[in-house]
């Protein structure tokens, strides 16, 4: 026994230190070889071998597989990683992006319709308030979910009401508004048939005895994805409405006096009756159309907005148009 472990205690210091990462496959028989023994060494079960021995014992006992060294992950491991693989699916799914700019877009058109209240349809608009028009519209224009109006011609399609212009040569015409005794303008609108590529232009007045339109039919054509090219064909002048209802009130204060028309009530409704007759008979008359025939009949429109109820638009001069669509929540 002292001659054995006199060996052992030998061969132990002459046993290399372990090889650092990276040796090479020669020094790693090398070191094999300064702990082999010499003829038939004795084999010394190992502490590592010890335990499997113990681990397979214990899993046949339980009834698992006694190959299974490692034996059966206990379940609170099980129950971490399947926690770790729903929160890393958790992760992988895409935040939804669209709700913020969607939202973002219905805060921006509410904005503009609160800017353009009062203005009708921007002749009364002070500085200040084509400033704010302006930037809103430059966020809107920014954020447009149609890149190429001209490509979806059904959202283009339809009546539309005109809420704000800049474009200075109807200025003029609106200022007719200042005189509501006299003629009123009702309603601006442009009419698009996508099928057909016809656009009408209608302007409706209305004074204290009648009401009227005008307005203008035109062929467009695509000329790129946010632009066509407008020709304008004829000018229409619509049949006059007669008021066929005349409203008076039962008296009315005249140089501080009380004046009672209740007995004035017969002859009016006889007027009435007369007037009704006449509306009646205009009514029924064809609208006046006028042929346009000049070379200079022509414009552009370049759409930089469009959804299912808000358009806008930039013209000949860097003129802005701010049209609703009929029926939209917007008009309201």
């Amino acid at each position: 026994m002292a001659g054995a472990a006199s060996s052992l205690s030998a061969l132990a210091l002459r046993a290399p230190s372990p090889s650092p990462p990276g040796a090479t496959r020669g020094g790693a028989v090398a070191t094999r070889a300064a702990f082999a023994f010499p003829g038939t060494p004795p084999r010394f079960p190992s502490l590592r071998a010890s335990r499997r021995v113990a681990a397979r014992a214990a899993a046949a006992a339980a009834g698992g597989d006694p190959e299974d060294e490692w034996g059966t992950e206990p379940a609170a491991d099980q129950g971490q990683e399947a926690g770790a693989a729903a929160a890393s699916t958790a992760v992988a799914e895409p935040p939804a992006a669209e709700a913020p700019a969607a939202s973002e877009v219905a805060e921006l058109k509410a904005k503009l319709k609160e800017a353009l209240y009062g203005t009708e349809r921007g002749l009364r608009a002070s500085s200040e308030t084509r400033a704010e028009v302006v930037e809103l519209i430059t966020q809107l224009e920014a954020r447009n979910p149609t890149p190429a109006p001209t490509e979806a011609l059904t959202l283009l399609n339809g009546k539309w009401i005109l809420a704000y212009t800049s474009f200075s040569q109807l200025f003029p015409l609106l200022g007719s508004g200042r005189l509501p005794e006299l003629v009123k303008v009702e309603e601006i609108s442009q009419t698009i048939d996508s099928e057909n590529f016809t656009v009408q232009n209608c302007i409706k007045f209305s004074g204290p005895l009648a009401t009227t339109s005008v307005s203008t039919n035109a062929k467009f054509e695509i000329r790129s994805p946010k632009r066509v090219q407008i020709k304008f064909d004829e000018g229409v002048i619509g049949t006059p409405q007669l008021t066929d209802s005349i409203v008076l009130p039962e008296k009315f204060e005249l140089f501080g006096q009380n004046i009672d028309l209740t007995p004035l009530k017969g002859i009016f409704s006889s007027i009435e009756n007369a007037a009704s007759s006449v509306a009646k008979t205009i009514s029924g008359q064809p609208p006046l159309k006028i042929p346009i025939r000049t070379n200079n009949a022509e414009s552009w429109l370049l759409t930089t907005y469009l959804d299912e109820e808000l358009r806008i638009s930039r013209g000949d001069g860097s003129s802005i148009f701010v049209l609703f669509k009929e029926g939209s929540t917007l008009l309201y």
